[in-house]
């Protein structure tokens, strides 16, 4: 039941992240950032539950209020920047919150922050804040924000001759992230009781790389897909198979980079289902 627990809850998490980093992929930007926000929203949920002793209502609108600040500081910073730089950008945001936390004693530099209390009903919590993101979520891929995206994604000359106004999109699309990613930080620190830096670098970007791109990234429903199989499950398995994810997770997005770069669901996929069912 423990296992189940847990699975269930970082399933809920990891859908989260990898809506994350969905949203700003809709205007082409590959972005890191969130990982970064999440590791300083668990570390401050870490914090303020244990030393401050901060109700969890306020830990976690605070988090998802710290994850807004610093997405929407640095969306205006950035702007309509190439992908390559934005991928620079969250990289190196992962290096410096790695270095200050490995470096300040009061959070457990590189051995760990421990003991973190618990909470009552997590998994109830979390598979409603799941919910809402995603209304929100599926409300925004039907708006005209997300086809001014989609204009955007595939021609940004294309898409200022038509008025796109870029930056705007950027702000939004990496804001909203922000949010979810501070949101899931807060979770997952309150769910495991204890943090490791290192959980919050390469390891967690091949996982979300994975999730998004083998599950589908043009729609919200291939990280519904993939989070499952490919974040979840690994719980479950023994210790001589968990030593081996990574590369199963390389082997994985390099085929579907490959030989399915849509990945398992995409948008036409999704409509050919829709028609299906109105026939039947």
């Amino acid at each position: 039941m423990v296992l189940i627990y847990y699975f269930s809850v970082f399933t809920a998490i990891y859908i989260l992240m990898g809506w994350s980093l969905y949203l700003p992929y809709k205007i082409g930007h590959l972005h890191f950032l969130p990982i970064s926000i999440m590791a300083v929203c668990a570390y401050f949920a870490g914090f303020a539950s244990r030393e401050v002793h901060w109700p969890f209502p306020f830990i976690l609108i605070a988090g998802i209020v710290i994850g807004f600040i610093i997405s929407y500081s640095v969306a205006k910073l950035i702007g309509d920047a190439p992908s390559f730089s934005v991928v620079i950008v969250g990289l190196t945001f992962i290096f410096i919150v790695k270095t200050i936390i490995e470096n300040c004693d009061r959070l457990g530099g590189s051995i760990g922050f421990f003991h973190i209390p618990s909470v009552n009903y997590l998994i109830v919590w979390t598979y409603l804040f799941l919910l809402i993101v995603g209304y929100v979520i599926l409300r925004v891929d039907n708006s005209q924000v997300s086809r001014e995206a989609a204009v955007m994604f595939e021609d940004r000359i294309l898409a200022a001759s038509l008025g796109i106004k870029a930056k705007e999109l950027v702000i939004f699309f990496h804001s909203l992230s922000g949010m979810i990613s501070g949101l899931s930080g807060v979770l997952y620190a309150l769910l495991i009781g204890g943090l490791a830096v290192d959980f919050f670098g390469f390891g967690m970007i091949g996982v979300l790389m994975t999730i998004l791109f083998v599950g589908g990234h043009s729609s919200m429903w291939g990280v519904v897909l993939a989070a499952p199989l490919l974040g979840g499950i690994p719980i479950l398995l023994p210790n001589k198979l968990i030593v081996w994810k990574q590369v199963i997770y390389g082997g994985l997005l390099m085929t579907m980079i490959l030989f399915q770069p849509d990945g398992l669901i995409n948008r036409k996929k999704i409509k050919n289902w829709i028609n299906i069912f109105k026939k039947v």
